[in-house]
């Protein structure tokens, strides 16, 4: 088995008992070095054992991959988890946040945390004593974004550079991708429709975070930001809980779909990621996403490692 080494565990230390609520709650050293630990932990150079730890999940939303990612993340590092479904706990009947928090940290050793509101949990955070994780809110999804730049980088080597084109909706996946890619020095090129960008403050504090000569554009022409690209991104047009826009979507979006057409613009060996589920023939043809161009499935594979990888960083398992 491969050892870390002594600065990127010393790197990995510094997250023990701490929170992931946005891609920019990291610095750029302790992204690298989680991304060096899911690469050892998905080739199975690297064994960690955290001892019987239990993560509590509480899931508002739907979900497929971020739920069975997280449970069998734990699962391989000797953890366990417990579904702490609202409907079916006492959240569900209105007890205070403040208390559910208190209580199950009590029991659990972390909560994974996927709901709307980006304020209930930074509530969790506050009254929590124990690790606190996005698994992600209507403002972003940092988890997920640690899996896509991980699968940049499987596919490129060195990040600082790179360029990722976005086109669609400026949703959270949308901020978490500026914010972690600016931390990485990969440029993030953010092409959406008029009224459908990402919110100004995240662009603002994507530039702010962002390493020298990184840069961060948003752009109203899809053709604009996937030229030249070496990956491009794309997701749904209506995210979860704007199920009613999706005819007005439909129609301001129908220039942003992610065909041969488009992708010809990026370079000649251009990835291309999607964070699932997809529409295909909305945001994505059948064509592109089943073509030698896609590694949306290696993408979803890779956020069991990352989790895996953070997990053990915020729960002191190095």
């Amino acid at each position: 088995m491969a050892e870390i080494s002594h600065g990127v565990a010393a790197v990995l230390s510094s997250l023990k008992g701490g929170d992931f609520l946005s891609s920019s709650d990291f610095k750029s050293e302790q992204i690298v070095a989680l991304l060096d630990l899911a690469a050892q932990l998905k080739k199975g150079d690297r064994r960690i054992d955290l001892g019987n730890r239990v993560l509590g999940l509480i899931f508002t939303k739907a979900s497929t991959r971020t739920r069975v990612s997280f449970q069998v993340a734990m699962a391989r590092l000797g953890g366990q988890t417990v579904d702490l479904n609202p409907k079916v706990t006492q959240l569900g009947r209105g007890e205070p946040l403040e208390d559910t928090a208190r209580v199950l940290s009590r029991f659990c050793d972390a909560l994974a945390i996927r709901t709307y509101s980006q304020e209930e949990l930074e509530d969790y955070s506050k009254w929590s004593s124990i690790p606190v994780i996005n698994a992600l809110t209507d403002l972003e999804h940092p988890c997920q974004a640690l899996a896509d730049f991980f699968t940049m980088h499987e596919a490129f080597g060195s990040l600082e550079g790179q360029t990722l084109a976005y086109v669609g909706d400026g949703n959270n996946v949308a901020h978490s991708l500026m914010l972690c890619g600016a931390l990485l020095g990969v440029n993030v090129r953010i092409g959406c429709p008029k009224g459908f960008e990402p919110l100004p403050n995240i662009v603002e504090k994507a530039k702010e975070i962002a390493l020298d000569g990184t840069q961060i554009l948003l752009t109203n022409d899809p053709l604009e930001s996937v030229s030249g690209a070496n990956a491009v991104y794309t997701d749904v047009w209506a995210s979860m809980g704007k199920e009613e826009e999706q005819g007005i979507r439909e129609k301001a979006f129908e220039d942003f779909c992610l065909n041969m057409k488009l992708l010809s613009a990026a370079r000649p060996d251009a990835i291309v990621l999607h964070c699932l589920p997809a529409h295909r023939g909305e945001e994505i043809t059948a064509e592109i996403i089943e073509s030698d161009f896609s590694r949306v499935f290696d993408q979803a594979e890779n956020r069991l490692h990352v989790q895996q990888a953070l997990l053990a960083a915020l729960l002191g398992g190095l």
